[in-house]
């Protein structure tokens, strides 16, 4: 058979990354932390034992982020990633009688694909709507604009139970906030949100730590919900996260990463600045407001998808954000300025309609 056949699990999922091409030389597709990975935790997840089985109850690992986050341990819930949580947490919401889940109007594509495969109705919540009762989420920043969730202040006006609703922050990039807005603080080393949330703490480190390909989660419980993280363990696999993903989390916690990533939020802020700057000079709108090491832009392309096959021909992946509900935008992680140049230097052969060489500079 010719060409290229697309997989069941490629048409339902969405992502950036790798692809079948394998890895793009400059990969402004993903939003890991383009100065990593952290040297200190790569070391840690290298250093792994992967001769024997992790604690399967995790103990150690859920007290040291416990007190990282300041809170008992058993508030504590493992997920094999940020996406197994989603699904697992979801399935726990239909267990609870949800009938809808509610999504910012632009968000993660597993939060409806868990929730469809469920049986649920999707209801996309524009800002300033309230969210319909059932299965709730939010993410701050948000993903793809990296803008303020203004679920997160609606939430924090709630009393802990005042509703049979599961709320769920994705705090994926809240370690990625650069606070670039004049007023907004940035990652400090602790994750300090509004509190008292009554809502579920989704956290993700390997973004922050450059190190995606560790697959490692985990999510802090509001109070009063024990019974919600005891169906929780009760859903989960046995040993849901392996021995790297241990390590990683692990190293995490430790000051010296902190530092670490502390400091790369300085070096991400200017990359940043060049890189609106590059898209404003090749006549990109570039969507506002972006916190994060991530912003959209709309490049002028009468053909974008043709494009964006060219460009990755090229060595170089941006995210289409189709999938995330803004056709004809792309998504685009801060990379470093070789990266950038390369990007331009591709981008002005496509549409001059010259055939793009392919970079070599990683």
């Amino acid at each position: 058979m010719d060409g290229h056949v697309t997989s069941p699990a490629a048409a339902l999922h969405h992502h950036g990354g790798p692809d079948a091409l394998g890895a793009p030389v400059h990969d402004f597709s993903t939003n890991s932390n383009a100065c990593g990975p952290c040297p200190e935790a790569l070391h840690a997840v290298q250093q792994a034992d992967a001769t024997r089985y992790p604690d399967p109850h995790y103990t150690a690992l859920r007290e040291a982020l416990a007190a990282f986050h300041g809170v008992a341990p058993w508030r504590i819930v493992l997920a094999a990633s940020s996406s197994e949580f989603i699904h697992r947490i979801t399935a726990l919401a239909v267990q609870q009688g949800a009938l809808q889940a509610s999504l910012p109007l632009h968000s993660y594509g597993d939060y409806a694909q868990a929730a469809l495969a469920r049986g649920m109705d999707l209801v996309h919540r524009k800002d300033g709507e309230a969210a319909v009762p059932g299965l709730q989420w939010a993410c701050e920043p948000s993903s793809p604009l990296g803008r303020t969730d203004p679920a997160r202040d609606a939430w924090a006006a709630l009393a802990q139970g005042g509703d049979a609703s599961l709320r769920v922050l994705d705090c994926a990039y809240a370690p990625l906030r650069l606070g670039e807005d004049g007023g907004a603080a940035r990652w400090a080393g602790t994750p300090v949100l509004p509190a008292p949330l009554p809502c579920w703490q989704l956290w993700t480190p390997n973004k922050a730590l450059g190190l995606t390909g560790v697959r490692a989660a985990y999510a802090v419980a509001p109070e009063g919900a024990e019974a919600q993280v005891q169906t929780l363990l009760a859903l989960a696999p046995s040993w849901a996260v392996g021995a790297h993903g241990v390590a990683l989390l692990q190293a995490w916690v430790q000051p010296g990463v902190q530092r670490w990533l502390v400091h790369s939020l300085d070096t991400l802020r200017g990359w940043k600045q060049r890189q609106l700057t590059l898209c404003l000079d090749l006549g990109w709108a570039v969507h506002a407001g972006s916190l994060a090491n991530y912003f959209c832009a709309q490049p002028v392309c009468a053909d974008l998808p043709a494009a964006l096959v060219a460009l990755r021909a090229a060595g170089i992946k941006l995210r289409d954000a189709t999938s995330f509900g803004l056709p004809g935008a792309v998504r685009l992680g801060v990379l470093a300025p070789a990266a950038q140049d390369a990007l331009r230097a591709a981008w002005l052969a496509v549409r001059s309609g010259a055939q793009p060489q392919e970079s070599d500079t990683p």
